[in-house]
């Protein structure tokens, strides 16, 4: 059986290709438990929601994902404009103690959460500059991902489809086409809703995916956490495998020539 890579990302090694966020289950205990189901080695924590030391007396998340156990990706969800997205990178800079990764996302407007792109190059540019590794969320323009790429970003994490919408791979032809041209991880950011759109973003050739509603808005998020680790495992099995080509008639699993007739 051919053995299957770890997704590398800014220097460092992950077996697990599955990213998760933090946000909007209904403890602590159960942001663990569905974690830990996941199996995910990289957890993404939004700076200016979450509090992981900038509010002292208030209960900590890194006290139930430690950074000695996952590597924390901070992110700059709920920023609109590229100044708000860099001061937030650097707080978390501050608050891990000099930590370099972090997830860019600077979004356009609050009802479809679409990336602001010309804030989200500007942000990128600065960061990149200050010695950030940058992993970004953006539209699945290719010409806009293969441009960040070449500006120096870690990973770039194209949308499946709008955030916490739950649609699925949306345009998986334009993924393909960021794929085809691609030199760093492509990880498929936002839109996935259940275990087969993950597999099916793994199918593409995609490097990882990473999602959080559709594990924590799930009716039992530590179950989807678990089907989540799996999906994500047989997709990427799959697209190394390599599936038969679609053809429009039947193909015999047993050649006919020598039947005995």
């Amino acid at each position: 059986m051919t053995s299957i890579a770890p997704l590398e990302i800014a220097g460092k090694s992950y077996q697990s290709r599955l990213l998760v966020g933090t946000g909007k289950y209904k403890d602590l205990i159960e942001t663990r438990e569905a974690i830990v189901a996941s199996g995910a080695e990289i957890v993404t924590v939004a700076i200016r929601r979450v509090n992981i030391g900038q509010n002292p007396g208030e209960p900590n998340l890194l006290d139930v994902i430690p950074p000695e156990e996952f590597t924390i990706l901070p992110n700059t969800a709920f920023c609109y404009t590229a100044e708000e997205a860099v001061r937030t990178c650097r707080l978390a800079r501050e608050l891990l103690d000099g930590h370099k990764l972090v997830k860019l996302e600077v979004l356009g407007d609050e009802r479809t959460l679409f990336p602001n792109m010309v804030e989200t190059l500007k942000a990128a540019e600065t960061l990149i500059t200050d010695g950030f590794e940058v992993m970004v969320y953006t539209s699945d323009d290719p010409i806009l991902a293969k441009r960040l790429e070449e500006m120096g970003c870690v990973a770039v994490m194209p949308l499946a489809g709008p955030i916490g919408s739950g649609l699925g791979i949306c345009n998986p032809y334009n993924i393909r086409m960021i794929l085809e041209n691609a030199e760093v991880p492509i990880l498929v950011d936002a839109g996935v809703g259940t275990a087969s759109d993950a597999s099916l973003a793994m199918e593409l050739g995609c490097e990882g995916v990473l999602m959080n509603t559709a594990i924590a808005g799930a009716k039992d998020p530590v179950l989807m956490a678990s089907a989540m680790k799996k999906a994500v495992e047989a997709g990427r099995e799959a697209f190394l495998a390599g599936r038969i080509p679609r053809k429009l008639y039947a193909s015999a699993s047993s050649p006919v020539d020598g039947v005995i007739s």
